[in-house]
Parts: C-alpha cells; sequence; structure tokens
C-alpha cells in the first residue's frame, strides 16, 4: 500500500494547489445590441452570433387584465 514516508508540509500541500483556484469571467460585448456575453456564445438578450441571428428572441406580450 501506498503510505507516505513523511508528512507533506503547509509549504508543499499549498504550492501544488496553486494552480486550482477559480478564473474570473471574460464576457466580451456584443457586437448588435451591446449587452455582455461569454465569447464563441450566442447572445442571450437579442440572440445575434457573429453579426447575424441564429436564435429568433420572443417578443413580449402585454396581456390586457380584461382580456385574461
Amino acid at each position: 500500500m501506498a503510505v507516505p514516508q513523511n508528512r507533506t508540509t503547509k509549504s508543499k500541500r499549498n504550492m501544488r494547489r496553486a494552480h486550482d483556484s477559480l478564473v474570473a469571467a471574460n464576457p466580451n460585448e456584443c457586437p448588435n445590441c451591446g449587452e455582455l456575453k461569454r465569447p464563441h456564445h450566442v447572445c442571450p438578450s437579442c440572440g445575434h452570433y457573429d453579426s447575424r441571428e441564429v436564435v429568433s428572441m420572443a417578443r413580449e406580450v402585454d396581456l390586457d387584465e380584461d382580456a385574461a
């Protein structure tokens, strides 16, 4: 069985974990609507990717209380 011969020091343990930290997001601005979006992804607010509409977004419909 693999049993460590010596105790791992705090310094060695923390140096090993130096690359485990989280990286902050890198948002880009959508060229169509100006909202922030993830790079190489379709814009969630307008549905455009690379200056063309890929996903048609549903328009908001205002329902009157009388009609409902």
